[in-house]
């Protein structure tokens, strides 16, 4: 543990109370590590759990502590109920050491200082899910933001603001075209508030979702941008058929005017969101633009995206 006379984490009041540490600091709702179970082996009391944890933390238990932990999302309070003779010999003093701490989340801002020079705006989807135990899981960040009600009195959340990652071209006849699937869609809701307040059209979005009644953000918005000539959009429903639409379809079936853009115009991509299967399927749907369009084989159409990556007119900020 750490040494007696040193300091708690300057975010923590003096003394602490325990329950200010599992409730504002610790991060007891995430799936515990390797380590996590050797330190607690040597605080076990009980036989059969200090071989279990021991066993967890062997080299030769990793598929064993996969299958327990990771693969049901198994968060660190769950474990810490499932070896409860283990749990009350934790002495106070390292559970700093056996818990990480909560860490910050990151999230895309979703507005611009010319259209909103008071304002930061984010756009946070509810995290939601199912375990493979049929057990519920949700957000630690996005469930505290979605709870907080302003009229209930002033609400301060911590945050810190850094550069995006995404260069736009500062040329205002430069056509950008964005994929932004979900709340991948974010930084191009800045970016496009950002050129229509100059006066900037060609800009060309696709958006992708599950359900248009349900998860079409910032649908009137666009709308409106469409009816008076800044935005050419284009929607994936993938739920809303019996065929599941995404992103890359949409832009299969508007290659031309993808390609026109891009060999004409010039065109910047920028592509955001899920960082799973989203950025591979999408990089494959512009090879096939490149291909059936521009006359280019296979691998030279590869290559042309990896070029268009290297001089940053395809650009990416995906997450997992």
């Amino acid at each position: 543990p750490c040494l007696p006379d040193t300091p708690l984490p300057a975010l923590l009041p003096q003394p602490c109370t325990i329950q200010h540490l599992v409730t504002h600091y610790l991060d007891i709702s995430c799936v515990p590590r390797r380590s996590f179970f050797q330190l607690l082996s040597y605080f076990s009391t009980n036989e059969l759990e200090r071989e279990k944890l021991q066993e967890f933390s062997s080299a030769q238990g990793q598929e064993e502590l996969y299958s327990y932990c990771h693969r049901p999302r198994r968060t660190t309070l769950e474990a810490l109920w499932d070896f409860p003779h283990t749990t009350c010999a934790i002495p106070p003093d390292y559970l700093l050491d056996l818990i990480p701490r909560i860490r910050p989340r990151a999230f895309s801002i979703a507005s611009s200082m010319l259209a909103h020079p008071d304002r930061l705006q984010v756009l946070v989807a509810v995290v939601r899910y199912k375990t493979r135990l049929s057990k519920p899981r949700r957000g630690l960040c996005s469930t505290w933001l979605a709870s907080l009600n302003p009229e209930q009195g002033d609400v301060r959340v911590p945050l810190w603001v850094k550069k995006g990652g995404l260069k736009f071209p500062a040329d205002p006849d430069t056509p950008v075209i964005m994929i932004g699937p979900g709340t991948g869609v974010a930084p191009f809701r800045a970016a496009i508030q950002e050129r229509v307040a100059q006066g900037w059209r060609g800009n060309c979005l696709f958006f992708g979702c599950r359900q248009k009644s349900k998860d079409f953000y910032c649908q009137a918005e666009w709308e409106e941008l469409v009816a008076k000539g800044f935005l050419t959009l284009f929607t994936a429903f993938s739920r809303d058929q019996e065929e599941k639409v995404y992103v890359q379809h949409r832009i299969r079936e508007n290659r031309r005017l993808v390609w026109e853009l891009l060999s004409r115009g010039g065109a910047h991509i920028y592509l955001a969101g899920n960082a799973k299967q989203m950025p591979e399927a999408v990089a494959e749907a512009l090879q096939g633009v490149l291909q059936l369009e521009g006359g280019l084989s296979p691998s030279e159409a590869e290559e042309h995206l990896t070029a268009l990556e290297r001089s940053q007119r395809f650009q990416s900020e995906t997450w997992s």
